[in-house]
């Protein structure tokens, strides 16, 4: 399970240095109010999520989708936090971004898992 948690972490920070080096985000501290950038932000999220909920899944010894729902069940966890502690901060951009990320943690993880059964059974 760690391994895809820090696969996902290591993936979605260096995806967003990418895209600040590229100037296509603002400078880090700067609030990205842009929705089609949080959008942004959001899309490569939830392929990194499902990715998460594959890697778990291929790395369980047994019960694989069991694994891949207790990490989205700890990616929702953390990520409401995330959203409760950051929904009232509006110069750290728009509201909803942090609520996305706790609404498609779970889903995303359970997405990957399936993806990497049927990987399995083919």
């Amino acid at each position: 399970m760690v391994v895809a948690v820090v696969a996902n972490v290591v993936l979605s920070l260096a995806t967003d240095q990418l895209f600040h080096v590229l100037a296509v985000y603002p400078p880090w501290g700067v609030p990205m109010y842009e929705p089609g950038l949080n959008a942004l932000a959001l899309s490569y999220r939830i392929v990194y999520g499902v990715l998460g909920g594959a890697i778990v899944s291929r790395l369980a010894p047994r019960a694989p989708m069991r694994h891949a729902m207790i990490l989205g069940v700890i990616g929702t966890v953390v990520a409401t936090l995330g959203a409760v502690v950051t929904i009232t901060r509006y110069d750290l951009g728009p509201s909803w971004y942090p609520i996305a990320l706790a609404v498609v943690a779970l889903p995303t993880t359970w997405l990957g898992a399936k993806w990497e059964e049927r990987r399995r059974s083919a």
